[in-house]
């Protein structure tokens, strides 16, 4: 098993969570080349991960059939010995199907498993674990498949040099405005609507709670398309506290290198939090309360003690209602539970 191809390509969160499985893959398998199946707004991302050898693009199962038939061409000409989806659609099966790839693993879920030779029960659906660990039993079962020992990983999985994050620093300073003597605290409003977020007006009533409690600058991130939320959200709150909007930046590589320059990241279960976790920054985080979307289920990378969630009550009326999640008491929580970080 020279050569493995791990397929993690969905949202930027998910992906982050496969972190720890390419670790334990190559820490386990060290004379392996791990190469990732990724989406475009992904690969940036996947480059930075110490663990993988080779990306590889997949222009998704939308693409023209031209730009599917070269992945395919390209899957074929790389000859792996193993392939290896984290999660199991039709389109991942039959493309490593088609591809002639010997040894296809995926977990045992809808009909698409027939395409996979190799087939671990997992039943995701129960929310039993959180997702990076039924990643990890992937692995785990691909390893005792062959009769490798385990190397099981820890975290953080990210990090860049003090000489990459003094210059991040000194580039955020001149391009934001920052003071460099004191802490930053990212807010991260936006959602890639896979999940429920807090409003505005909760977000609002957040920063400035912690604002009132530790003397920090907030610097509110905008995604594609989400510039107008922090513009919204910075007239809420700039006559409170200090803060300032980041919604350009030079690529992901640039927007994560900055998350590393923060004290604090607070935000809903998105992908900039799980990104922010795999550095270790802390993270405040908040979650809906329905089995498939559980603080449990999208547990971030955080080493232990480094997060802290929130979410709304339980019960069928109330799991996905974030209007119930009371602001006063995060803040109360927060600023006892962030204490160490900030010194």
């Amino acid at each position: 098993m020279k050569k493995i191809l791990v397929v993690r390509n969905d949202k930027i969160g998910d992906f982050m969570l496969a972190w720890p499985s390419f670790a334990m893959l190559k820490q386990s398998l060290p004379e392996s080349h791990i190469t990732a199946l990724v989406p475009n707004y992904t690969a940036p991302i996947a480059r930075l991960c110490p663990w993988i050898d080779e990306v590889i693009i997949d222009p998704t199962k939308k693409a023209d059939k031209a730009a599917q038939a070269a992945l395919l061409d390209t899957l074929k000409a790389e000859r792996f010995d193993a392939g290896i989806c984290l999660f199991s659609t039709g389109y991942n099966a039959m493309l490593l199907w088609r591809a002639g790839i010997p040894y296809r693993l995926a977990p045992a879920t809808k009909l698409a498993q027939v395409l996979f030779n190799r087939r671990l029960k997992q039943r995701r659906s129960q929310s039993a674990k959180p997702e990076f660990e039924y990643n990890l039993d992937l692995i785990r079962f691909f390893l005792r498949d062959h009769g490798l020992a385990i190397e099981e990983p820890r975290g953080p999985y990210l990090h860049f040099s003090p000489q990459a994050l003094d210059a991040q620093r000194a580039k955020l300073v001149d391009q934001l405005g920052l003071d460099p003597d004191k802490r930053w605290c990212f807010v991260h409003a936006g959602s890639g609507g896979s999940a429920n977020n807090l409003s505005l007006a909760q977000y609002a009533a957040l920063i400035q709670g912690v604002g009132a409690s530790v003397d920090c600058q907030f610097v509110l991130t905008a995604g594609p398309g989400e510039e107008a939320m922090a513009a919204s959200l910075y007239e809420r709150v700039h006559p409170h506290v200090s803060a300032v909007v980041y919604d350009r930046n030079d690529g992901l590589q640039d927007f994560t290198c900055s998350l590393a320059c923060a004290s604090l990241f607070m935000a809903g279960s998105t992908g900039p939090l799980h990104i922010a976790a795999a550095l270790d920054v802390p993270t405040l985080g908040f979650f809906p309360n329905k089995r498939s979307a559980t603080p449990l289920r999208w547990k971030t990378l955080n080493t232990e003690g480094r997060h802290l969630a929130f979410c709304p009550p339980a019960g069928k009326e109330t799991e996905t209602d974030m209007s119930l999640i009371e602001i006063d008491d995060v803040v109360t929580q927060a600023v006892t539970w962030a204490a160490p970080y900030w010194s």
